[in-house]
């Protein structure tokens, strides 16, 4: 089959349409025919060595989400057949024209949803899920603030926290601006020319925000915990600032009772990982179907142009998935 790999870490160029054997059916497995695979930031990590070359569970190669079609069924699959329409998350080899996952990481494609947008959902809406309700445990009425919302994880975000019943908060870039407004945030700040603390502490009246799910990590970390309000959750998803440590109130953590909490699903044990999906699938998989979510799509490109597709990641221009096409 043709897939995407790469000869050595570096940048975008290295990526390849290349022949490799056909992946091999496990037990637990479904072989899927890919129609699209959506990009992630993790991606671009594994094309750069920071995870070295490890199999992530279902292959060696690049990409972890994908939707399409069954073509084949592990002894112990149940309740799928061939030619049912999936999307999942994968350990790796999404960029292909086959590729294998645990079943239990799969979820049926809702009616009239298409590869291209199926593609785009389980990666960003399942860390989405984890973060703001799992973990965050956001509730009708409360307000939370989505850092780097126009991302993939942060426009899965800010549609959850709006049909969770929340008053949502945003940041991103001063381009991106209406774009967030109209995934469902309520008030939307720019990123480089307005401090966040600042503006929550005057649209809140210096109470603060009950949930904050970010992405950028040290350069944020003491302005979110000022940010929190009383019993208030940040849930840490990635660290794009440079720099894995940052100081903390340690007075303001204790009298304020807050918690911090960090996730990442790739280092999660796979029982752990199938539980994630299952309580993303059971809450929210009817609201593709009737409209209330939908995926925010960038751009798609040929699968042999996923170069192209990870320069465009790395430009931070995108609003929302970028996604590779197997046409």
């Amino acid at each position: 089959m043709k897939a995407i790999d790469f000869e050595g870490f570096g940048e975008a160029e290295r990526l390849q349409l290349v022949e490799v054997p056909d992946p091999q059916l496990r037990p637990d497995d479904l072989l899927v025919k890919v129609g699209a695979a959506g990009v992630n930031r993790a991606d671009l990590l594994l094309r750069r060595g920071h995870y070295g070359r490890p199999d992530f569970g279902d292959s060696r190669l690049i990409g972890l989400e994908i939707a399409g079609e069954v073509v084949a069924l592990g002894e112990h699959v149940e309740g799928y057949r061939i030619g049912d329409r999936i999307m999942g998350i994968t350990g790796g080899g999404g960029y292909a024209e086959l590729a294998r996952l645990d079943y239990r990481m799969a979820m049926p494609i809702p009616d009239g949803v298409e590869d291209i947008e199926a593609a785009a959902i389980p990666e960003v809406f399942v860390t989405a899920h984890e973060a703001l309700v799992h973990l965050g445990r956001l509730l009708p009425g409360e307000t939370v603030l989505i850092h780097a919302a126009a991302g993939g994880v942060g426009s899965a975000a800010v549609q959850l926290a709006h049909a969770c019943g929340a008053s949502v908060f945003a940041t991103c870039g001063s381009d991106k601006l209406d774009a967030v407004k109209a995934m469902g945030a309520d008030h939307v700040m720019d990123y480089r020319g307005e401090d966040f603390a600042e503006v929550l502490q005057r649209e809140t009246a210096g109470r603060g925000v009950d949930v904050i799910v970010d992405f950028v990590g040290a350069d944020y970390f003491s302005r979110n915990v000022q940010s929190l309000a009383v019993g208030g959750r940040l849930i840490q998803v990635g660290l794009l600032s440079p720099g894995p440590t940052a100081s903390i109130d340690l007075e303001r953590l204790l009298y304020r009772h807050l918690e911090i909490r960090g996730t990442v699903m790739k280092s999660r044990p796979q029982r752990e990982k199938q539980a994630m999906v299952a309580r993303f699938r059971t809450r929210w998989l009817d609201g593709f179907a009737d409209g209330r979510l939908r995926p925010v799509i960038d751009s798609v490109f040929p699968m042999a142009q996923a170069a192209q597709a990870h320069q465009r990641m790395e430009s931070n221009a995108a609003v929302g998935k970028i996604i590779l096409l197997n046409h």
